[in-house]
């Protein structure tokens, strides 16, 4: 009797220390500025809005969160210089005349051994345009700004 007692209560034991570490595994984290994860992560972003912007870009990432293969990136692109881009040149120019567009950049990226690639992301966006991105590309909403 005591045996078996003594067999649940391990069981259970080792079944809460399980569950304790895939939690604390689909965590999200802010990798550190200036780490080789956070540049490569940015820097895989950058290809796509540098050719979209037709200029160089830097990002202040407002919200950078990454949990497994998974990052989620908002924020704003930025010249080197610090300034909000030109995009009389882009595909953007309709919009921002208009006023119907927001300097700020949305990102979801997923790493496939070292390195990262852009899976979905937005520029201008003025409303939440990334309410949908963990459903329809399974990403987890631990990195989502209302994941927290």
């Amino acid at each position: 009797m005591r045996s078996a007692m003594l067999k649940n209560y391990l069981g259970t034991v080792g079944l809460v220390i399980l569950l304790a570490a895939v939690s604390a595994a689909q965590a999200a984290r802010e990798p550190q500025k200036g780490s080789a994860e956070r540049k490569a992560i940015l820097d895989a972003l950058r290809v796509p809005v540098e050719h979209d912007l037709k200029q160089k870009i830097v990002f202040t990432a407002d919200h950078l969160k990454v949990t497994g293969t998974w990052a989620f990136i908002s924020g704003s692109p930025q010249t080197p210089a610090g300034t909000r881009p030109n995009y009389t040149n882009t595909k953007y120019k309709d919009a921002v005349d208009s006023g119907a567009f927001d300097n700020n950049v949305f990102a979801l990226l997923k790493r496939s051994g070292r390195k990262w690639r852009v899976v979905k992301y937005a520029l201008g966006c003025t409303d939440v345009c990334f309410l949908d991105w963990p459903t329809i590309h399974r990403a987890p909403k631990s990195i989502f700004p209302f994941g927290e």
